[in-house]
């Protein structure tokens, strides 16, 4: 095979595979009517799929900001308890498609982006959201308040099990720091 059909073919697998890392898991469908703006500000993490980076946190949080470009800032912090110190790194974000579909695609380490699907929202009033990455691996909780009623949570816990989704390995997170 000549090196230039190499390179070309090695060039499109590169992309099909950073563009399979913002898809959406099959079955899984974002809201619609999605309002960026309505959704920027911050959110408290409620329950979280178990993955490497928040691991061992506590009184996580994530906080979206609108930038001049258009792009979406994205702050999350979290408490280590181990450390006795907070870890937080900054990203950004970018609509996927369709600015009303609730995809985002988000970045935390340059050029390569993560899928962040909103698979559940409060419509009325942005209270709660219940967030997919590009697989099933992948699966937050959120809430503008730090705590959400019962009714809520398992209505959240539901549609996620409805859609495939591990919610017997959800960690409850901890959100009672005074500082958070």
């Amino acid at each position: 095979m000549p090196m230039s059909a190499l390179r070309s073919l090695l060039s499109i697998g590169a992309i099909l595979l950073l563009g399979a890392c913002t898809g959406v898991p099959e079955g899984v469908a974002p809201v619609g009517n999605f309002q960026i703006d309505r959704y920027l500000g911050k959110w408290y993490e409620i329950a979280r799929l178990d993955h490497r980076f928040e691991r061992g946190l506590s009184d996580v949080s994530a906080e979206y900001r609108l930038l001049p470009d258009g792009s979406i800032e994205v702050i999350n912090r979290g408490y280590s308890a181990a450390r006795g110190e907070w870890k937080e790194a900054v990203g950004r974000a970018l609509p996927i498609g369709d600015q009303t579909v609730g995809s985002l695609k988000v970045s935390f380490f340059g050029p390569f982006y993560g899928g962040y699907h909103v698979a559940a929202l409060d419509e009325t009033g942005y209270r709660w959201s219940l967030v997919v990455g590009p697989s099933r691996d992948y699966l937050w909780i959120l809430a503008r308040e730090r705590s959400l009623p019962p009714g809520v949570r398992e209505q959240l816990v539901d549609t996620a099990r409805r859609l495939g989704f591990a919610t017997d390995e959800l960690i409850w997170v901890t959100q009672d720091r005074p500082d958070a």
